[in-house]
């Protein structure tokens, strides 16, 4: 379907669509914590917008009571919690070095031209106004997992994680109109229980080793590792010095 034939809601849908896929790019190329945050927060309101934009088209009100979850949820409540626990944690002003940025922003693109080639047989088979956008949703979906799996900071990964479970809320809106009222209360609750319960673990993570970048736990477990093998080879240790 052309995108000049379709009514004003709907090519609005498709221009907010395109918004908040494109701060998912951003979110991977982003390296301060404050910022990355900020960018959650404005795809979470992006996705609010897509929810009463497609609640208006489509004539299903029930998507009002989503949308307004969505805002509170992602766009206040999280981004709050997240951004509380950085100033306690003094990580406000803290930078990520990431490796090889230009790789990883070569492969969001790749994985948003297979998240298209995914949903070509879905577009060609629904009869919604906003199928356009299910590739869209899956490719939010795939560059949340991306952003978990590149970054190296705890933080970074919650948001990730965050933005996948966006995608698959974004997935089920314009593919099936929202879920019942009842899977989504008991979906935003689960996800604020897991916000705090990250929050928890964040601070046990700083207290244990000091940082919340993860590659230092696989450091520690090398060196774990590498210990008992050391001590059955009968190489002493580097703090053995008897």
């Amino acid at each position: 379907m052309e995108f000049a034939s379709l009514s004003l809601y709907n090519q609005a849908i498709i221009l907010f669509a395109a918004l908040a896929l494109f701060t998912s790019f951003i979110m991977l190329a982003q390296a301060r914590m404050m910022p990355l945050i900020f960018t959650f927060a404005w795809q979470g309101l992006l996705l609010t917008v897509v929810s009463v934009l497609v609640a208006i088209a489509s004539d299903h009100p029930q998507l009002h009571i989503s949308a307004a979850i969505t805002f509170c949820l992602k766009v206040v409540v999280i981004p709050w919690l997240l951004y509380r626990l950085s100033v306690r944690l003094n990580m406000q002003y803290d930078a990520e070095v990431i490796e090889h940025p230009t790789l990883m922003l070569l492969g969001g693109v790749a994985l948003v031209i297979f998240s298209y080639y995914v949903a070509q047989p879905i577009v060609h088979l629904s009869g919604l106004a906003t199928r356009n956008t299910i590739a869209v949703s899956i490719a939010i979906e795939l560059l949340g997992m991306l952003l978990m799996c590149a970054r190296k900071s705890a933080v970074a990964q919650v948001i990730g994680f965050m933005s996948m479970e966006s995608g698959i809320f974004f997935a089920a809106v314009v593919s099936t109109y929202g879920m019942p009222l009842i899977v989504e209360l008991g979906v935003a609750f689960d996800i604020l229980v897991a916000a705090i319960l990250f929050g928890v673990f964040f601070f046990h993570l700083r207290d244990s080793f000091g940082s919340l970048d993860v590659g230092q736990l696989h450091r520690l477990s090398e060196a774990n590792e590498t210990i008992p093998q050391q001590a059955a080879a009968g190489v002493p240790s580097p703090g053995d010095h008897s």
